[in-house]
């Protein structure tokens, strides 16, 4: 019987606002998380199950490449990334998450107005469940969903690590 597991390439990157494990899968990445969370354990266990993968701590091209973009966004040089994804999810996780990448750098939308976005006023609270279970935190920038009310809610890295990405974003926009 042939072994069609895929290996997935693990790195880790050390942020200003916590570490990030990162993970690939050939020249997509599939994986920027916040190390040590919760999310990070449920996305990596979704992503075995999807891709029947094997991890291995290896550096790919396209981690390397990530970690240099990494490294723009956090010095205000970089707005926007250049990475080819590979997302992990149902239907509706990819309909969320694809609405996120329309998200203008610098600016902030709620729940509500991604509901909104896809045609779907009524799923907020599903909406809600799909932006946490985003595994490519950053480049899929659920940082900047908010609540109705404008207040910060809840973020896989913290609600500190929230307050800096969106405070760099601030300052270089």
């Amino acid at each position: 019987m042939m072994n069609n597991r895929k290996q997935v390439n693990l790195q880790y990157y050390d942020s200003p606002c916590g570490r990030l494990v990162l993970a690939s899968i050939g020249d997509e990445l599939c994986l920027c998380d916040w190390n040590d969370m919760q999310s990070a354990e449920r996305n990596m266990r979704r992503l075995a199950r999807y891709a029947n993968a094997s991890f291995k701590t290896e550096s790919s091209s396209v981690l390397e490449e990530t970690k240099r973009q990494l490294d723009e966004y956090f010095a205000g040089k970089r707005k926007s990334f250049d990475i080819r994804l590979r997302l992990v999810g149902t239907d509706f996780q990819h309909e969320v998450w694809n609405a996120l990448l329309t998200i203008p750098y610098g600016t902030t939308m709620s729940y509500k107005d991604i509901a909104q976005s896809i045609g779907k006023p009524q799923a907020v609270r599903a909406v809600a469940g799909a932006i946490g279970a985003n595994g490519i935190s950053i480049l899929i920038p659920c940082h900047r969903v908010i609540g109705c009310n404008n207040s910060l809610t809840g973020y896989a890295g913290g609600l500190e690590a929230k307050k800096v990405l969106l405070g760099i974003e601030t300052q270089n926009k």
